[in-house]
């Protein structure tokens, strides 16, 4: 099969952006690659290594309109794309480009990511099974790892979960690899519910998750008590304008994280969902990305 794939030089400053923007292009993978031959040291578990001058990569369906991809990418932005390029990719097994630097990576105490192709470090540990795919989250990106930590740091036993903008269902996989009862998982896109159902089944998971388009989550779901826990990992502009849904999925004593955001997009959310939620303090990686997590009200 073949791909598309659009190349873009840019500085380690400014890749986060570009990656998430890349995801919301519809791009099906994103990989990043040195731009000047600058070695780096091993990092520690969970940590992201990326160079001064990075390459990042995002990969197209043969058939996409790239003018319109660059072009969003430039509105975004607010200025002209850094220097790029689009070429055609003829039958390249694309995932193995992630094998020399898609290692295990741990969460909090007890959770671990691990690819197909590398043993687990710690074979007593939750260890979940997961490849990089056609569906963004494989605990690479800061705003996922915010959340897996906050999973690994909550008492998840019987309980039941929400997973709004489940991208790989990383997240609901995780939860009930931490002991949670049930996942129901909501994404605008078909590709990533396959994604996430593919994974259950992996990590052994899948008779316990759902996986629903969002017009099609049952409003009463759980026998109509709502959710212990509920985690959305997507972008600020949704999360305040679905603070009431995700609100209401959630049970009273419910606990939620928020994450997809930056510092400067804190505030205003956290005032949204302050009408709902006691809101905890700020969790960060890399001084920018941030996570809000709350507790919801009791009735």
């Amino acid at each position: 099969m073949s791909w598309l794939q659009l190349t873009i030089s840019t500085t380690k400053a400014a890749v986060d952006q570009l990656d998430e923007l890349l995801e919301l292009a519809g791009a099906s993978a994103v990989l990043m690659q040195d731009a000047g031959d600058q070695p780096l040291l091993e990092p520690p578990p969970g940590a992201q290594p990326l160079w001064d001058a990075t390459k990042i990569t995002g990969l197209f369906v043969v058939d996409s309109e790239m003018d319109a991809v660059v072009e969003f990418l430039e509105r975004q932005l607010g200025h002209a794309l850094p220097e790029h390029r689009i070429e055609v990719l003829e039958d390249k097994d694309w995932e193995r480009a992630w094998m020399d630097n898609y290692h295990p990576m741990c969460f909090g105490e007890r959770l671990w990511v691990v690819p197909s192709w590398t043993p687990p470090p710690r074979p007593d540990a939750i260890n979940l099974l997961l490849d990089p795919g056609l569906a963004f989250g494989t605990g690479t990106h800061q705003t996922t790892a915010l959340c897996m930590e906050w999973l690994d740091s909550l008492d998840l036993s019987d309980k039941v979960v929400v997973d709004y903008g489940c991208g790989s269902g990383i997240l609901a996989v995780a939860a009930l690899l931490l002991g949670a009862r049930e996942a129901w998982c909501v994404d605008l896109d078909p590709q990533a519910l396959t994604a996430t159902q593919s994974n259950a089944e992996r990590n052994g998971v899948a008779d316990r998750l759902r996986v629903f388009m969002p017009d099609d989550m049952p409003a009463d779901f759980n026998g109509g008590e709502g959710a212990d826990v509920v985690v959305a990992n997507i972008l600020a502009g949704p999360l305040g304008q679905l603070a009431p849904l995700l609100a209401g999925y959630c049970k009273p004593g419910g606990e939620i994280a928020l994450s997809g955001i930056i510092r400067s997009q804190t505030d205003e959310l956290r005032s949204i969902y302050e009408q709902w939620f006691t809101m905890d303090g700020l969790a960060t990686r890399d001084e920018d990305w941030c996570r809000l997590s709350g507790r919801k009200h009791e009735a």
